[in-house]
C-alpha cells in the first residue's frame, strides 16, 4: 500500500491515508471486497526464482504442469493442493534460489531446478522433408508426456521457446531419438529468501500469509512483519504459523502435527492459510472438516484441548473419525479494556479487517485529493461508510448497526477528517447450554 494507514494515537500523521483504531467498548464486570487471497513461500523444483508469482485456482487445476512443473496429482504439489482447498488466488514465492538450469546441445530449461532433468527433446524428419530442403518435427517431452511440438522446422532460429525450454539459436539441428536435459539443480532455501519474499509481499493484497518454516527466528520474522503491516501500514491480514504463540490477533498458531512425523511440522500451515484467507466475512471455520490429504495427529485429551484454547492455539480434534477445527481462534490472549476476548476470534478479526481494508480502499480511491473537506464532502463519506456497514449487517456479519453509530467530523487540520465508528461483529454459535425440565 503506497498510502499511509494503520492506527493512530494523536492526529499527527504525515502521509495521506486512512488511520483506523479498533477499541472494545468497556463492559461493566459501500461494496464489500472479496476474500480468498493468500500468499505463501514454498520450496520448489520448477518456477521463477526471486519473485512472487500469482496463480488462480482455475489455472492451478488446468495448468499446474506448466506453472509448477508437475501434474496436479503429483506429490510435489501437495502443499499447493492444500492451500487451494479454500483459497481462490495465491501469491507464491519459490524459496530455493541459486539453482542450475538443465541443458542439452539444443536448449536449456526455462527455470532452474532438478525438474528440468526430466525434460527431453526429440527431433524427427518431417513427412515433407527432401534432400534439397530438410524439414524437422521437434517435440519437447516432460517425462513421457509431450508438452510441445513444432513441425516443418528448417533451422534452430525457427523454433519458438515453449513453457519448458529456451532454444539455442546457435545450435545445429539434427535428428535425435531423444536428447535429455541434464545438470539441473535446486538451489538452497536460505533465510535471506524469506526476507526477500516479505519485501516483495508488501506490494500485494491478501487475507492470509503462510509461514512454512519451523525455525522460531523465521516465525518471529513473519509475526513481526504482520504486526508492522497491520499496525503501522494499515494492511490487514493474518499470518499462519506452526506453534508460534505470538499473543497477537494477527497470528494464527497451528498446534497439531502429523501422525507419521515426529516433532513439529508446518505441513498443515498451507491448509489453514487457505481457510483463514477463504472463509467468508460472515462465517466461522469452527467445526470445519479437514478436507486435505494429511493424516493429522489429534491425540489430545479434553484437558489438553481446553489448555490449547486458553494458550491461543488453533487446534484440530477428531469427531466421528474426521479431523475438525476445534475453534476458529488466533493467538491473542492478553485481554484488556481496549481489547476484549472477542479479538481472539478469527471471525471477529475478519469483520474488522474487512472494514479497515474496504474503507481504506474507498477513501484512497474516491476521497484523497478529490473530495473537499467540507460538510458536503464529509456527508458523502458518512453515507459510504453507512452503506458499507449496512451491507455487512445484511449478510449477518454485524448486528444492531445504526447510522448514528458513524460520526464523521473535521479533524485538527483542513485536510483531515475524523471518523468515530461502532460495530458489533457476529460470531457463529459454538456452545449450547440447555436445561430441560422433566415432569
Amino acid at each position: 500500500m503506497a498510502l499511509g494507514g494503520g492506527t493512530f494515537l494523536v492526529q499527527n500523521k504525515v502521509l495521506p491515508g486512512a488511520y483506523i483504531n479498533f477499541v472494545s467498548v468497556p463492559y461493566a464486570s459501500a461494496t464489500l471486497s472479496d476474500r480468498g487471497y493468500a500468499t505463501i513461500p514454498l520450496p520448489m523444483s520448477w518456477g521463477p526464482e526471486g519473485k512472487i508469482f500469482t496463480v488462480e485456482l482455475a489455472d492451478f487445476i488446468k495448468d499446474s504442469q506448466k506453472i509448477f512443473g508437475h501434474a496436479y496429482t503429483a506429490q510435489e504439489l501437495l502443499p499447493m493442493r492444500e492451500i487451494f482447498k479454500h483459497a481462490k488466488t495465491v501469491h507464491f514465492f519459490r524459496l530455493n534460489m541459486g539453482g542450475k538450469k538443465a541443458s542439452c546441445a539444443l536448449c536449456s530449461a526455462k527455470y532452474p531446478g532438478v525438474r528440468g532433468n526430466d525434460v527431453r527433446v526429440v527431433v524427427e524428419a518431417s513427412e515433407e522433408t527432401t534432400e534439397e530442403k530438410p524439414l524437422f518435427d521437434v517435440s519437447t517431452y516432460l517425462g513421457n508426456v509431450p508438452v510441445d511440438r513444432q513441425d516443418k522446422i528448417t533451422a534452430m532460429a525457427d523454433l519458438k521457446d515453449n513453457d519448458f525450454v529456451v532454444w539455442d539459436d546457435k545450435a545445429e539441428l539434427s535428428l535425435t531419438a531423444g536428447m535429455p536435459l541434464t545438470g539441473g539443480e535446486d538451489g538452497a532455501a536460505e533465510n535471506a529468501a524469506y526476507q526477500l519474499y516479505l519485501d516483495q509481499a508488501e506490494g500485494y493484497s491478501f487475507n492470509a500469509m503462510g509461514c512454512p518454516s519451523t525455525d522460531p527466528v523465521i516465525k518471529g520474522l513473519f509475526a513481526s512483519f504482520c504486526a508492522r503491516m497491520r499496525d503501522d501500514v494499515g494492511k490487514k491480514f493474518q499470518v499462519v504459523a506452526s506453534n508460534h504463540l505470538a499473543d497477537y490477533e494477527g497470528v494464527v498458531s497451528v498446534k497439531n502435527g502429523l501422525e507419521d512425523v515426529e516433532g513439529e511440522s508446518a505441513a498443515l500451515v498451507p491448509w489453514v492459510t487457505g481457510v483463514v484467507a477463504g472463509t467468508a466475512v460472515n462465517k466461522s471455520a469452527t467445526n470445519m472438516v479437514y478436507d486435505g490429504e494429511y493424516a493429522i495427529d489429534t491425540d489430545y485429551s479434553q484437558t489438553e484441548l481446553e489448555n490449547g484454547i486458553r494458550e491461543g492455539s488453533f487446534l484440530f480434534h477428531k469427531v466421528d473419525g474426521k479431523a475438525r477445527v476445534l475453534t476458529d481462534i488466533n493467538s491473542f490472549i492478553s485481554i484488556t479494556d481496549e481489547k476484549s476476548p472477542d479479538f481472539s476470534s478469527n471471525q471477529t478479526i475478519r469483520v474488522l479487517d474487512q472494514i479497515a481494508n474496504d474503507i481504506a480502499v474507498l477513501f484512497g480511491d474516491k476521497y484523497i485529493g478529490k473530495v473537499p473537506n467540507d460538510a458536503s464532502g464529509r456527508i458523502s463519506l458518512w453515507n459510504d461508510i453507512v452503506k458499507h456497514h449496512q451491507q455487512l449487517e445484511t449478510i449477518r456479519a454485524i448486528e444492531n448497526f445504526s447510522p448514528e453509530d458513524v460520526v464523521v467530523e473535521k479533524g485538527d487540520t483542513k485536510k483531515s477528517v475524523v471518523v468515530t465508528d461502532r460495530v458489533s461483529p457476529i460470531n457463529a454459535m459454538e456452545q449450547l447450554y440447555m436445561t430441560v425440565w422433566v415432569e
